[in-house]
């Protein structure tokens, strides 16, 4: 999944310091109210050192303490908590502690989208409030991959304010991961002609390499890189992007500059140094991307670094740290399900590449197919699992939905070579 909702803590810093408002809100009962003060605000996890990004972990740390102790004074502060649901959103992003935030956040907003989508007259700040609930709520959902509840509620937003470009986003998003790309360009060219910016960019570059613009899918990338702040967050991760499309397509000197670039305004970014394992890896220094991988490990609990990290091993014939490695993305996985996040997909292509199991691959992949059958990565997954089973009559009906909108990813193309 290409995940766009860039959720920046330039947007919490500029609202620092949460506000102790008091709710009139008249319609909930007070037995209502006790049981919000009796529920416990979900703790602030402890950042890695090397994540802490100067001031950053300081303004984070007290963001939340203001929060809690707003929440705790009066549970339906509704700015407080949204700032809260907010703030573990980006820890999420920051931190790669997904099983921690994304139920956090999902819990803190609850009472808000509850109670105040259950009030009949909403005043002016009660709308507001809903929209930013909702605008949350389906970003979380997006990145637990529950992508037809997450268009649902994006469009419970919308509904509301339909003049707010980040939630456009949320369903560009949405539609691009059910499949139902002419609605995503549809969303995207509302969103980027309300606000032309980093997030809106980004999408239309993803927009463009799913039909086959790769050069064009490059420059909408830069232009959002332009478009952001040095140093940022958000601004890192559409460098990060622009680097890994151009690993994608084979340019791999271009694809380690952009993530050197990274590293240069954030020298410890988790997914730049990735990026640079996954480029020697590409390039056969195996090495060199086994170094890189087991940094990024030790920065981040991020799945995907432990799975190259794995691959790495397999290419080593290195089988004790293999059996070493296993056992801890078997845990990660788990843990990461257990707290409501979809990995069909992904487990497809663990047991297509990392611990070969085509039939535990295919499970997974139909799994996710019959959720989003118009998806061209989903198609792409079960094409490349019937081909690695020597069935090429099964895998061309996928290879041709996949091949729809034109794209020129490498793995498609090469699968469609063998059927002529």
């Amino acid at each position: 999944m290409k995940n766009f909702i860039f959720l920046s803590l330039i947007a919490i810093l500029a609202g620092f310091g949460c506000n102790n408002n008091k709710s009139n809100d008249s319609n909930t009962g007070k037995a209502h109210l006790t049981s919000l003060q009796n529920t416990e605000i979900p703790r602030l996890l402890d950042r890695r050192e090397a994540l802490r990004n100067g001031k950053e972990w300081d303004n984070v740390q007290n963001i939340y303490g203001a929060c809690k102790k707003a929440l705790m004074e009066n549970p339906k502060d509704w700015d407080s908590r949204l700032k809260l649901a907010e703030l573990f959103i980006q820890e999420a992003r920051v931190s790669g502690e997904h099983p921690h935030y994304y139920p956090a956040a999902l819990e803190v907003l609850a009472p808000a989208v509850d109670q105040l989508s259950q009030i009949a007259q909403r005043n002016a700040h009660e709308q507001d409030f809903l929209f930013r609930a909702l605008s949350y709520k389906a970003s979380v959902q997006l990145s637990l991959h529950d992508f037809e509840n997450a268009l649902l509620t994006a469009q419970d937003a919308v509904a509301i304010n339909p003049y707010n470009a980040q939630i456009y986003g949320a369903l560009v998003d949405a539609h691009v991961e059910l499949g139902n790309y002419a609605k995503a360009v549809e969303m995207a060219d509302k969103m980027v002609e309300i606000r032309p910016d980093l997030r809106s960019y980004s999408r239309i570059s993803y927009l463009r390499e799913i039909y086959g613009d790769v050069p064009g899918a490059m420059e909408a990338l830069d232009m959002a890189i332009k478009a952001g702040y040095p140093g940022q967050e958000s601004t890192a991760w559409a460098r990060q992007t622009l680097g890994n499309l151009y690993k994608t397509y084979g340019q791999y000197d271009k694809a380690a500059q952009q993530y050197n670039l990274i590293l240069e305004e954030r020298p410890d970014y988790p997914f730049a140094i990735g990026g640079l394992g996954a480029v020697a890896y590409q390039q056969k220094d195996y090495v060199t991307a086994i170094a890189k991988f087991r940094q990024a490990c030790a920065l981040m609990p991020e799945l995907s670094f432990y799975e190259q990290l794995a691959q790495c091993y397999q290419k080593t014939q290195d089988k004790a740290a293999l059996d070493s490695l296993l056992p801890q993305i078997d845990r990660m996985m788990q843990e990461d399900m257990a707290k409501g996040h979809n990995l069909n997909l992904e487990m497809a292509s663990y047991y297509t590449d990392v611990v070969p199991n085509l039939p535990k691959a295919l499970a997974c992949a139909q799994a996710e197919y019959a959720r989003r059958p118009k998806n061209i990565d989903v198609n792409r997954a079960m094409a490349k699992i019937y081909l690695a089973m020597g069935d090429k009559t099964g895998a061309q009906k996928f290879i041709q939905a996949a091949a729809a909108t034109g794209s020129k990813h490498p793995d498609l193309l090469r699968m469609k070579r063998p059927l002529g």
